[in-house]
């Protein structure tokens, strides 16, 4: 899990600092860091929560840290997105379509070399 060290040195915390926000050990942590262990949902949630960013960025998933940062997308015609009516889920699959055209473009690009 680099995106949680890179998280972690980012807040300048220890492993030790995180291992006491989601109730294990600083020991942990750096087992976490190298995935040889798993991470719980609950701890997900609460390490998200604390690092202001989604599970999916968390885990890798997504390159946006927060789907709130999909609202300062620019497009060429619009100037933003025009996000009335949508709720986080709706966000959340936004991303997820956009992640996936992102990953189909770098594929092409991939087998035309």
């Amino acid at each position: 899990m680099n995106r949680l060290k890179e998280l972690r040195e980012e807040f300048d915390e220890s492993q030790e600092d995180i291992g006491k926000l989601i109730g294990t050990s600083g020991q942990a942590v750096g087992q976490y860091e190298l995935g040889k262990r798993g991470l719980s949902q609950d701890k997900m949630i609460i390490l998200a929560e604390h690092f202001n960013c989604s599970v999916d960025y968390l885990l890798g998933k997504s390159d946006i840290r927060n789907p709130e940062e999909i609202k300062n997308i620019q497009h060429a015609n619009s100037g933003g997105l025009n996000i009335d009516g949508l709720d986080e889920e709706d966000m959340l699959e936004i991303q997820k379509q956009i992640d996936y055209i992102k990953w189909k473009k770098e594929n092409e690009e991939n087998d035309t070399k």
